[in-house]
């Protein structure tokens, strides 16, 4: 196993909803660089709302770093007090308009782990209900179920570009297929 670099020094501020850290670094080797990281301020959860064994719930929401429509799953923060399994039933009344009566988290996901922190509970939601909670969402987002077996399709769309969306569908894909 590599030995870590040791850190020399960190220098950081305010970047809006993260905090950037500039570390100035030393490897085994002796070589010195400055590298930079970003800090979330608290974690997410991505949630899988099966519908039935075979349909995957996605919504439809406006994408401003892309100004366009896309198609993805239900995501979003934990909330300070709240489980990851808390924060996925909440969001996926908020935003899909269904509660779930089993919520199961696999594992959790990095987003870009050479230079955020940031990381992302994947849950699985089964047994869903209709439910609805007001959402911080400025419009309804359209709800569209997914065939599980149709993911080679739904990862071709244009409008289906988001990487945890795309790994979370193929993880639980998984999970599901060895745990029936």
């Amino acid at each position: 196993m590599k030995t870590l670099p040791t850190i020399h020094g960190v220098t950081e501020h305010d970047a809006g909803p993260y905090r950037m850290e500039r570390l100035d670094l030393e490897f085994s080797n002796g070589e010195r660089r400055q590298f930079e990281r970003l800090h979330g301020r608290g974690h997410g959860a991505v949630v899988v709302p099966m519908l039935d064994d075979e349909t995957v719930l996605l919504v439809r929401e406006y994408a401003a770093g892309f100004h366009r429509y896309e198609l993805g799953l239900v995501k979003g923060r934990i909330d300070r007090g709240e489980t990851p399994e808390q924060a996925a039933d909440r969001e996926l009344k908020e935003e899909a308009g269904y509660g779930a009566r089993s919520l199961l988290r696999l594992r959790e996901l990095s987003l870009a782990p050479t230079y955020m922190s940031h990381a992302t509970q994947l849950v699985l939601a089964r047994d869903l209900y209709p439910e609805r909670l007001p959402g911080d969402e400025p419009e309804p987002l359209d709800v569209v179920p997914w065939k599980l077996d149709a993911l080679d399709a739904l990862i071709l769309r244009d409008d289906f570009s988001e990487g945890r969306s795309i790994a979370a569908l193929f993880i639980t894909r998984e999970w599901l297929r060895s745990n029936r």
